[in-house]
């Protein structure tokens, strides 16, 4: 029997959303795309794994212990840090009140090292933008890449995604959600506004 209310195990869904991926799908497109991380990189000795919060951080996490399933010599914890991309993003005048998060890299640092971004959803290209730039404050990598377990399209900058969970057509007018169970309870990627 099912209860009417949502319980934090399962967040309240919208009436026109639309579920595209859930948690079988998406440990799938991750195992997938750390295969290609390795493979493009000829293995994981140089690759860290920066994650943007929120929930690229957790998707890092999720990538580098499949990475060490793969080679187990490496270790999940010096292949993930977390990059704050709030000051560097240009919308801090129209959202003026986001909170400051932290940057944690791994012991040995990006310079030299090949860099996977890692975010949730990819649009408009200008959080990856704002990652950039902080990257440039941070050190100096061999190689920058970027992974986002969705692409939706929509670009307004240059910007193109070397790994992808899943592309994704959709309107402006619809909203992808991505929910993970580290910060929502559950796996789940939906789009919003599609009735």
């Amino acid at each position: 029997m099912s209860s009417a209310l949502p319980t934090p195990e399962q967040p309240d869904q919208p009436a026109d959303a639309t579920v595209v991926l859930g948690g079988p799908e998406i440990a799938r497109a991750l195992t997938r795309i750390a295969h290609e991380i390795l493979e493009r990189n000829k293995g994981g000795a140089d690759v860290v794994l920066l994650g943007i919060p929120t929930r690229g951080l957790p998707l890092a996490q999720r990538l580098a212990t499949r990475l060490v399933e793969v080679e187990p010599t490496l270790d999940a914890a010096t292949l993930v840090g977390s990059i704050d991309v709030t000051m560097y993003r240009d919308d801090l005048a129209q959202h003026p009140t986001r909170t400051i998060g932290s940057t944690d890299l791994p012991g040995a640092g990006i310079d030299g090292k090949v860099v996977v971004l890692v975010d949730d959803v990819l649009f408009s290209g200008r959080t990856i933008r704002a990652a950039l730039d902080a990257i440039s404050d941070l050190g100096r990598p061999r190689a920058v890449q970027l992974a986002a377990l969705v692409d939706r399209g929509h670009r307004e900058l240059p910007i193109r995604a070397d790994f992808v969970g899943k592309n994704l057509p959709t309107s402006t007018t619809e909203r992808v959600r991505v929910l993970l169970d580290e910060t929502d309870g559950r796996d789940a990627v939906l789009i919003e506004g599609t009735r």
